[in-house]
């Protein structure tokens, strides 16, 4: 094990400041909170600041448990996660260096550009993963990225890697009294806390990996036809799909599309009976709320995105999911059943 990290903080006082880099989008924080709870339970006292993508600051405030700070990535050139702003950079880096943070680490992936930039940031000490043959700003503080893992526990090696015990795999998605309120007081949560219901999430980042909302509509309908109520999520920018997929079912769902926010959404989803979905960042969300769910992988990584637990969670491939197999892994579900189903190939 390599304790370079946890020597170089005893042997240089306590680590008061640490950065980690991970500017990215909800399911890919999600996978790192496991991480981010072994990182503050090794360094109770420390200020740990992340520097993600504007959305990511309400991120930070829902885990202030392990996360002090939010700062705004301007982007950066080769990370296209952001639309860079230019103007914005010297500024950026100007401000990373003034803070002369103990720490930094690199959690954006493997390094490949993002290894460049963190040096910048002129920390006392910087760790992370990198690209064997690829350069790296310490030999000592820097792991190959184990790109054969799941997410989580791709960082929760580099934690052990640096000598920081881990603190468990579980995933989190924290509910506070004000986002029962704020449900509350939406229009539809009296008819949903009448009835049992299921989510069924039709979006997701990218076309190619979306299953498609017709067929979404033919699995609605069949829980509308087991007793429960259908309730459709997503954000205002899938609202397309949700309503293609409303008008290709039988029965009338209930549309949660753009209606909620991260705070009322984790509400909605854990009332739930289930969660039915393309593999993204709502997926994670009910891992984190151990909401029993059936997630199909369509063009991404089954073994790195899915829910670890194969039990509360059904995973199936795009390519090969059908109707039928679908609806089998719902009842599942549904009937309780705790026999694990392996990944469909």
């Amino acid at each position: 094990m390599n304790l370079t990290i946890l020597r170089r903080a005893r042997r240089n006082g306590p680590m008061a400041q640490i950065a980690i880099l991970r500017a990215l989008q909800l399911g890919d924080l999600l996978c790192a909170v496991p991480a981010w709870r072994a990182l503050r339970a090794a360094f109770p006292s420390a200020r740990i600041s992340l520097i993600g993508l504007p959305w990511a600051r309400q991120f930070v405030s829902r885990f202030h448990h392990y996360l002090d700070e939010f700062i705004e990535f301007p982007g950066y050139p080769g990370l296209p996660e952001r639309c860079m702003a230019t103007e914005s950079i010297p500024a950026f880096l100007t401000e990373m260096q003034a803070r002369r943070f103990d720490l930094v680490l690199q959690m954006h992936g493997s390094g490949h550009y993002a290894n460049e930039l963190v040096a910048l940031f002129g920390a006392q000490s910087t760790a992370g993963f990198y690209v064997p043959g690829e350069w790296r700003p310490d030999s000592d503080t820097f792991t190959p990225y184990p790109d054969t893992l799941p997410e989580v526990h791709r960082h929760l090696h580099l934690m052990a890697f640096l000598g920081v015990p881990s603190s468990g795999d579980d995933m989190e998605w924290p509910v506070t009294l004000t986002d029962e309120d704020a449900f509350m007081n939406l229009k539809e949560s009296g008819l949903l806390m009448r009835r049992e219901y299921v989510c069924i999430h039709p979006g997701g980042r990218g076309a190619s990996r979306r299953w498609a909302p017709e067929h979404f509509a033919g699995i609605a309908d069949m829980i509308a036809a087991r007793g429960f109520q259908v309730v459709v999520t997503g954000t205002q920018e899938e609202s397309d799909l949700a309503h293609a997929m409303a008008r290709a079912m039988r029965t009338k769902a209930v549309i949660m599309v753009g209606r909620t926010d991260l705070g009322t959404l984790g509400v909605l989803l854990r009332h739930a009976k289930m969660l039915v979905a393309n593999d993204t960042g709502v997926s994670h969300v009910a891992a984190g709320l151990r909401l029993p769910s059936v997630i199909i992988c369509t063009d991404s990584d089954p073994v790195r995105w899915s829910p670890l637990n194969r039990q509360r969670h059904r995973v199936l491939l795009g390519a090969h999911a059908t109707l039928e197999s679908v609806i089998r892994e719902i009842d599942g579900v549904l009937a309780g059943d705790s026999v694990k189903t392996e990944v469909s190939v």
